[in-house]
């Protein structure tokens, strides 16, 4: 790209949308618009004062300005827009279903007080992560410069590293929860001759319709998603 105008306007529009939240509720922090425990996810406000916002705000915070915050949305232009442009290539809907099932499970699992995370950003960034390595499982990923493995094992990479770093475990843990969750419910299981228990709803299609966001449903590859071996991906071009 020419320019990082043409970049931005050239990311498909989830994920575009989704790097932009996050973006613009780092930058509002780091400008002292609010306090991040404002729009955290703390269960006991959400239900007893029915502060409701706390259930969709807590995604967008990634952090202060940091090398982790960069890293965290690197992966989600890079992995959301490879997806996007992938596996779920004019099925935006699919993708848009993708992240809300993503959002739903990680505030059912965060319910668990042992696993509870006032910030599920990460997590959600992580299931990304795992989804496109389920996706693309024979990529080859270099870490750092120092590392070379498959697609497959990096998301398990990550959380050791963060681990190493001295990053909470909750957040990789749940979003690698989530993530396979998704990918066993609309791949491997239909796969191994059971039912899609999770097609995306038609509200998200008339949704993503009224919004005029992406293309339509392809019924190719719909049709090619539910087709070959379980455990070895599928075959796209990576940019």
């Amino acid at each position: 790209m020419s320019s990082p105008a043409e970049f931005y306007n050239s990311l498909p529009p989830i994920t575009k949308a989704y790097g932009t939240l996050c973006m613009l509720a780092t930058t509002a922090y780091q400008l002292g618009i609010y306090n991040p425990a404002n729009i955290a996810l703390v269960y006991p406000l959400v239900f007893s004062r029915f502060q409701l916002w706390r259930l969709f705000t807590n995604f967008f915070f990634l952090g202060n300005f940091s090398i982790n915050f960069g890293i965290r949305l690197l992966m989600i232009i890079r992995y959301g827009v490879q997806l996007e442009n992938g596996p779920f290539e004019r099925r935006t809907a699919d993708f848009l279903w993708m992240m809300v099932f993503g959002g739903l499970s990680l505030l059912v699992l965060s319910a668990i007080p042992l696993l509870w995370s006032p910030f599920l950003g990460i997590s959600l960034v992580f299931m990304l992560l795992y989804v496109w390595s389920r996706e693309f499982p024979n990529a080859q990923i270099s870490i750092y410069g120092l590392v070379t493995l498959k697609a497959f094992y990096l998301p398990w990479a990550m959380l050791a590293l963060d681990v190493i770093f001295g990053s909470p475990l909750t957040p990789d843990l749940l979003g690698i929860i989530a993530g396979h969750l998704y990918y066993f419910l609309t791949v491997l299981h239909p796969l191994s001759g059971g039912r899609n228990i999770l097609k995306t709803p038609m509200w998200v299609h008339k949704l993503v319709a009224r919004w005029g966001l992406g293309s339509q449903p392809n019924t190719n590859a719909q049709r090619e998603r539910t087709s070959g071996a379980a455990f070895s991906g599928r075959s796209y071009r990576l940019n």
